[in-house]
């Protein structure tokens, strides 16, 4: 109930707030059209292709006269979104990342016909619920996905966007979170596909537990503290007590500014591995003539990236794409030889196999650190430090070493990302797929979006119109028609 009160509550938006949330349209829009034609995106997009209507929602990739329903819609642009993991992130208790709510949040207000400051009031909404239930309730503990938050603040968003009342909005994000919590295997050992799909799928579900919402039906209740909730089955137990921070009413929604993005296509916690490796390139000798790597970290990378997490995976170097953005050892090896990361050519196989990238990758190691556990775990919000310290062994017995605190775009690091930061990144991905005329049009809609009616959230997605989109790798159900399927 107070997260539903705290959703509706019609607190004025703050102006820091809207920017940002301007800045992670642009900067979602940039990766998902990078992301295009990779194949959970193909296949998303296939599945939404199945679903025309005319007051619908548009599609990463397609052209805005094209409309599909608003959660498949939803569907498709959340894993274009989320397929490069290059968008933003939060870390508190647990983690996320809140762009993840904006595909299903844009989707609703283009069907629905809402204005620019509607979606943005859902946009500051859902991020704030977001954020807060990372504070609070720390799922990666459980082994739970945090997609767990992701579907109440979704619920949340939607419910602020469209003006609902507490009742409302209580029913729906009460299904949201009873029907987004799930185990966190989708991070562990080979990463699949459904890494970039889990956020869609969920938008998917906070978008129906809104409609029944809207439609007068209950959900489970109380679904956190209920003798079989959320708390008592999924969490602590029954005795657990959690404390969640939210907004005082009348107070704006400002947890977005705690938020920020990343400037390589990896897991969070390899930003700062990835830009240690850069910097130390010109101290260190031909690859060939390191003996040893230890990054010293904190636990959480050490045991979801590192060789903490006792996946063989993790320095296979016919394991998935997925796999490897979340292989520190990877990045670091990766990073280290070329001088550079991209999206597309360091992850590509050929790269990936070569004999002296996996000779110098299997090299590398993880070493949990108390200290930068006590600068992590001990910090909170911003302060934190997520980097990492590399000890590097040379063959002839010296040693090289060196450290960095945060990642180069983190708001403490060397390039915070602003605005023009983010239209760099945007262009940088699009321009391949997108012409100058389109990017425009699309920058424009989107930095003139709180003065804007329905035409406003109409806009802000990109049309392909360099390549050719690619198919999916196979024909679905919903390819099927009648009498075809034997």
């Amino acid at each position: 109930w107070r997260l539903a009160a705290a959703a509706t509550d019609d607190a004025p938006l703050d102006g820091r707030a809207v920017a940002v949330a301007i800045d992670r349209i642009i900067d979602n829009a940039g990766v998902a059209v990078a992301a295009i034609n990779r194949a959970p995106v193909a296949a998303a997009r296939a599945q939404a292709l199945a679903f025309p209507d005319a007051q619908g929602a548009t599609v990463f990739g397609l052209p805005p006269e094209k409309r599909f329903q608003a959660s498949w819609a939803a569907w498709a642009n959340g894993a274009a979104v989320r397929e490069l993991d290059f968008h933003d992130s939060f870390f508190a208790q647990d983690s996320g990342h809140p762009g993840d709510t904006i595909p299903p949040l844009l989707a609703v207000a283009q069907h629905c016909r809402l204005a620019g400051a509607d979606l943005l009031r859902g946009i500051v909404t859902a991020y704030e619920i977001q954020v807060d239930l990372a504070k609070g309730i720390n799922l990666s503990l459980e082994k739970i996905d945090h997609v767990g938050h992701l579907g109440p603040a979704v619920a949340a968003g939607l419910a602020a966007m469209l003006r609902l009342s507490t009742e409302a909005a209580y029913q729906a994000i009460q299904l949201a979170a009873h029907l987004s919590y799930a185990p966190r295997q989708s991070r562990k050992g080979a990463i699949s596909s459904w890494k970039a799909h889990a956020p869609g799928h969920v938008g998917q579900v906070a978008i129906a537990a809104v409609d029944r919402a809207m439609r007068g039906e209950t959900s489970p209740s109380p679904i956190y503290e209920g003798d079989y909730g959320l708390v008592a089955a999924m969490l602590r137990g029954p005795d657990a007590a959690y404390e969640v921070p939210l907004p005082e009413p009348g107070e704006p929604k400002r947890a977005i500014l705690e938020t920020f993005t990343k400037e390589h296509s990896a897991g969070y916690h390899g930003q700062a591995v990835i830009d240690l490796a850069l910097k130390m390139r010109p101290l260190l000798p031909e690859p060939g003539a390191i003996a040893e790597i230890v990054l010293e970290t904190k636990k959480f990378t050490h045991l979801v990236m590192g060789t903490g997490a006792n996946d063989p995976e993790k320095t296979d170097p016919n394991a998935s794409r997925e796999t490897l953005d979340h292989s520190a050892m990877f990045m670091f090896a990766v990073a280290l030889e070329d001088g550079f990361w991209h999206h597309e050519a360091s992850y590509a196989r050929e790269r990936v196999s070569r004999p002296e990238t996996v000779a110098l990758w299997r090299k590398i190691r993880t070493a949990e650190s108390e200290e930068w556990n006590a600068r992590f775990y001990g910090r909170e919000g911003l302060a934190k430090d997520h980097g990492a310290r590399a000890v590097v062994r040379l063959a002839d017995g010296r040693t090289v070493a060196d450290e960095i605190a945060v990642a180069r775009a983190h708001p403490r690091g060397e390039r915070p990302f602003g605005r023009r930061e983010y239209v760099e990144k945007f262009t940088a991905l699009a321009e391949p797929f997108a012409s100058a005329g389109e990017r425009a049009r699309f920058l424009a809609d989107a930095e003139a979006l709180p003065a804007r009616g329905p035409e406003g959230p109409a806009g802000l997605t990109v049309a392909v119109d360099r390549v050719p989109l690619a198919a999916s790798r196979g024909r679905g159900i919903f390819d099927y028609h009648p009498g075809e399927m034997r």
